[in-house]
């Protein structure tokens, strides 16, 4: 089991360096896999949307929360650590032009040698999607092709790609991923669609706020649709959440058991860099973790 940490956005801290800095430092010295980087683009001081992961239906984040950039702040991360996974939890797919996220997602992966993670989703706030200029009904098409267009990117050099929303001719992409073009982009989402493209092109599934039944009919989702697409569903990473106060091993292990590869704990919204860290070595004592050499 891998087990990464969600860098606390809630706390309004992640766009702090002096406080990120030794954050992530302390993820990486406990043996934790990786630091997680959610995006909001924008939010919304007023919005219609309904927010899918709690019963209030309102985010829980104020308008004026510092959200860095995901792809910035692991940038900067990795500047700061050695061998500590980079994750995007989730990049909305929708906001970014798929030919400049290429670039963006390669030069952080080459720079910090191959240590990111993409996980990717299509976002909830229509009112955010489309401020970026993406009507909301068609991001589901979209970011299918989003994800072609990357890959091929990633793969070739003259490139040329006539879809629905983006067309271009010869084009060659550089630096390269250091992982190649095989850099995993996971798949975040609670829908079945969400489900259906993990299985259909995704490398990872990341159920978001689902649990019992519901979960396992989106496994289900995901598997059935990898096997009709002619893809191993065993060879998908499957990435589940739990708190980082209450995770031990008998927990760790019922997660194993719906066949989690990866659980992404997420750190009380503190602003309290000691009792974030404190919480952290805990958790790294219960499960056992071996910090890098």
């Amino acid at each position: 089991m891998k087990y990464a940490v969600i860098a606390p956005v809630a706390a309004g801290v992640t766009a702090d360096p002096g406080w990120m800095v030794p954050f992530a430092a302390h993820v990486e010295a406990c043996g934790f896999d990786s630091i997680v980087a959610v995006e909001h683009t924008v939010l919304m001081t007023r919005y219609d949307s309904v927010y899918p992961y709690g019963p209030s239906g309102r985010v829980e984040l104020s308008a004026d929360t510092p959200i860095p950039d995901p792809l910035d702040l692991l940038a900067f991360l990795a500047a700061h650590t050695r061998t500590l996974g980079l994750a995007t939890g989730v990049l909305v797919l929708p906001n970014h032009h798929p030919v400049v996220l290429a670039k963006r997602v390669a030069t952080v992966d080459a720079l910090s040698g191959g240590r990111l993670r993409l996980c990717v989703g299509v976002g909830w706030l229509k009112e955010e999607v489309e401020a970026c200029g993406v009507a909301f009904g068609s991001r589901g098409r979209r970011a299918d092709e989003q994800l072609e267009v990357m890959r091929a990117l990633w793969a070739g050099t003259g490139v040329s790609h006539h879809g629905e929303f983006f067309g271009f001719d010869h084009a060659t992409c550089y630096p390269k991923p250091g992982q190649g073009a095989r850099l995993p982009i996971h798949i975040g989402g609670h829908s079945p669609a969400a489900a259906r493209r993990a299985g259909r092109l995704g490398d990872g599934f990341q159920p978001l706020g689902m649990t019992g039944p519901a979960l396992q009919t989106l496994l289900d989702e995901m598997r059935d649709a990898a096997t009709r697409s002619g893809r191993d569903p065993a060879a998908l990473e499957l990435t589940l959440g739990h708190p980082v106060a209450t995770i031990d091993a008998e927990r760790a292990g019922r997660l194993a058991g719906l066949g989690a590869d990866r659980v992404v704990l997420a750190v009380p919204p503190t602003t309290d860099l000691a009792e974030a860290t404190d919480a952290l070595s805990a958790c790294a004592e219960r499960l056992a973790l071996v910090p890098p050499p």
